[in-house]
């Protein structure tokens, strides 16, 4: 790839990112399933993740859209992804490591009242048909807050 071609395919994946987090914040989840390989991965792994009923390992876009849907269920999202390292390993796959901070708060009776979160995504990118998708993100957590209701704990 030259150089131009090069800086194409890093403002595209940066482009895929900010729709990733638009839809995620709008709840838009069939957009949400169109940024995600066919085979993409989502790891959310960690013992602050918001739902520790599962694995935190999510395969393919449907399953991907229904846990974060789950998730954030009535919850009110905001979501930033910010300095980006993006790598462009050849003309059809890339990697990045994106600074992320994002904050939930869910209305009065859910079992958490809030969450602020602050850390890293790891990710990798193919470009299939001529369009860059997320093949795998995996969220490593520096820093999360999660306060609980009271009410809904008793």
């Amino acid at each position: 790839m030259n150089d131009l071609e090069r800086l194409v395919a890093i403002e595209e994946i940066k482009q895929l990112k900010y729709r990733y987090y638009r839809f995620l914040d709008t709840r838009d989840w069939e957009n949400f399933k169109t940024v995600w390989a066919p085979e993409g991965i989502l790891d959310v792994h960690s013992e602050s993740r918001i739902v520790n009923t599962e694995d935190g390992l999510y395969r393919g876009p449907e399953v991907i859209a229904a846990f974060a849907k789950k998730a954030i269920g009535e919850g009110a999202t905001i979501d930033h992804a910010l300095m980006p390292e993006i790598e462009i390993s050849s003309p059809t796959t890339a990697r990045a490591i994106w600074v992320q901070e994002d904050r939930v708060t869910w209305p009065e009776g859910s079992p958490n009242r809030s969450l602020h979160g602050n850390g890293y995504e790891h990710e990798t990118y193919e470009k299939i048909n001529g369009k860059w998708l997320i093949k795998s993100s995996k969220l490593v957590r520096l820093k999360v807050k999660i306060e609980r209701n009271s009410a809904a704990a008793g």
